[in-house]
Order: structure tokens, then sequence, then C-alpha cells
């Protein structure tokens, strides 16, 4: 179920900076604006085999300017905010990983996210807040930039379609909490540099682009993450077909299971989701491969472990149907190790 197209198996054991290099072949980026160096790009691209697009690269120019030493740490004191993730490899901190097996599937993979979610941003350890780019499609590039509080539940807000807006957004909130007038101050001066920056590269600010939009016109379910699915539906209407149970039904029938007394009474309360998988069985048959990637995900959503089996047999068979290797791969691995705390695959 595993494996991507024509894509080379991970590479073995090795320092970390050289396993990514043995990652896969990613299409070489374009020499966009953002003068970064392609092998620090092609690096980025090829540790996730994910394309990165040109705002990722254009913020990390905009936060070395602010701290030239430590981009990474740019916003930190001011707006509360870490580059991670994808930027952690131009800051070169992999190279520095006592760990020679990384898996940047899993690195700052919160509980809730997702395969088409990845982290970016991290703010408040308390809640867990992270922004992160999410994609419908593993080898297209992100439909927008999201955020979750993991400790909050699995929610995805939509915050921009590029990480210029995202910040922006946060800042804007940011600038109304704050009563103290000297921070109240650097944080204007930053919001003044990012919009006029955003505004110079071409980079919309708006919270809903007309992008957004025509992306939401696509979605065939919200989930009980709220980000939406997407899958190819034919003239004929074969892709998606609906669950028989509404989205609070579901959560019921979920909080039966997790909350029953005993393991005889656990596998009573399994029966309607045990009904819906033959239901999905019937559906994959004729090419509805929505209906089982609804399921999956929204049992991986609902976050108990008791529902990890079903997600290992919905969702790594719902995205291979739908050609979406790479995230067949990220669920299994992280369902193999789904945490609540320690993301940071490069922490000491």
């Amino acid at each position: 179920m595993t494996g991507g197209g024509k894509r080379r198996p991970r590479g073995a054991a090795g320092p970390a900076g050289e396993q990514c290099e043995k990652n896969g072949d990613v299409k070489k980026r374009r020499s966009d604006q953002a003068d970064i160096p392609d092998s620090l790009s092609q690096e980025a691209e090829t540790c996730y085999r994910l394309r990165l697009p040109e705002d990722f690269y254009q913020f990390w120019k905009f936060c070395e300017e602010l701290d030239p030493e430590k981009p990474s740490d740019a916003l930190v004191s001011s707006v509360g905010l870490t580059l991670v993730g994808p930027y952690d490899i131009l800051a070169g901190k992999h190279k520095k990983a006592k760990s020679t097996d990384l898996d940047f599937n899993l690195h700052w993979r919160f509980f809730y996210d997702p395969p088409e979610f990845q982290t970016i941003l991290v703010g408040d350890s308390k809640t867990q807040y992270h922004m992160g780019y999410f994609r419908d499609v593993p080898d297209e590039l992100p439909v927008w930039v999201g955020a979750n509080e993991a400790k909050k539940g699995c929610v995805i807000s939509q915050v921009g379609d590029n990480v210029f807006a995202a910040v922006k957004l946060f800042l804007s909130k940011k600038l109304k909490e704050v009563t103290d007038k000297k921070k109240n101050a650097v944080l204007k001066d930053i919001d003044e540099k990012l919009t006029r920056t955003a505004k110079e590269l071409g980079f919309s600010l708006e919270q809903k682009t007309m992008k957004m939009k025509q992306r939401d016109k696509k979605v065939v379910t919200k989930a009980f993450h709220g980000a939406g699915l997407v899958v190819p539906v034919d003239k004929n209407d074969v892709g998606y077909r609906e669950l028989p149970e509404t989205n609070a039904n579901l959560k019921k029938i979920c909080k039966a299971i997790v909350e029953a007394p005993t393991d005889d009474e656990r596998l009573k309360a399994f029966a309607p989701i045990q009904e819906m998988l033959t239901f999905v069985q019937f559906a994959n048959d004729e090419c509805d491969y929505g209906m089982g990637y609804e399921l999956g995900m929204d049992l991986f959503c609902y976050g108990s472990h008791y529902f990890h089996k079903t997600v290992g047999q919905l969702l790594p068979l719902a995205y291979t149907l739908l050609k979406r290797n790479l995230f067949a791969e990220i669920i299994e691995s992280h369902l193999a190790n789904r945490r609540q705390e320690k993301v940071d695959q490069l922490a000491p």
C-alpha cells in the first residue's frame, strides 16, 4: 500500500543530511525570485517529497532580513511564532541531528494533523498552535495555509492562501490583544514590513482568496476537521458517496465506542462502524473512493486509539486508490507513532 510512483525508496541509515538527498526525486524548482540556493530548496523538497510554494522561500528571506543570524526565531519574541518543519532544513538544523533515522513525514506532525497538512510555523506550546500548508494532492502545491490547536481538537481553520497572509492575520489578532505600548509598536513595525513585502511580491493578504473559494466548491464533504475533502467526481457523479450517518451521529457512535465500560459493550458499539465498512467496500468496488476516505479521516480526527486499526485499513487504501501514495505512507507512519508531545524530530 505504501510507496509512491517512481519515487526511490527512503534512504537507509547515514547522516541525516545525506538521507534527504536519497529520499527521492523531486521536480526541480524554477529559479524564482527568492534567491535561496538551489541545493537548499531541493533538499527541503526532497526531504519531504513535497513541492514548496514561492511564498515559503520569500517568507524565509523576509525573516532573514529581520534577523540574519537566526531567521527561524525572527518572530519569536515579538509575534510568538517560530519557523519550523521544512524551514529547519533551510536553517541547516537537520545536519546537526543526532538521529540517522529521521522521518520527515513525522517532523512537527501534531496529533491531529492529517497527511494533507505540513507544519511550517508553531506558536503557543500550551495549546500547540501551529500553521501549515494544506494540500489536496501530494504532487501539487498547497491549496492554502491552515491553523490548528492540537490541545483543543482536530479543527483546521483556513488562514490565507500563503504564509504572509496567515502571519498577517495572526498579527492583526495579536495587535488587538496587546496593551503594552512598546510591544504594540514592535508588532506594528513588523506588520508594516510584512504588508509592504507581500504587496511588492504580489501575495494576497486576504484570509479567503478567490482561489480558496474555488477550491471550496470542489469539496465533497467538510469532514470532522472542517478543512474539507476533495476527490475527483466525474460527470456521472462517480467518485464520492455520502456516509449513511450525519457527522453528529457518527460522533455519537464514536463516543459510545470510546466510553464503553467493557470490551463486550465496545464490540457491540462498533456494529454501526462495521456496517459502514461494508458500504465502503461496495463504494470502492464502484470507484466511489471518497466514502472510505471520509470515514477514515473522521475516525482519525476523533483521535481515539480504538480507531487506529480501522483507520489503518481505510486511509492507506483510499489514498492509494486516489493515487496519493505519499499520503498513504504518511498516515501509516503517523498511526505507528502518533503522539501528543515531542513532535520535533530534530530535538536533541
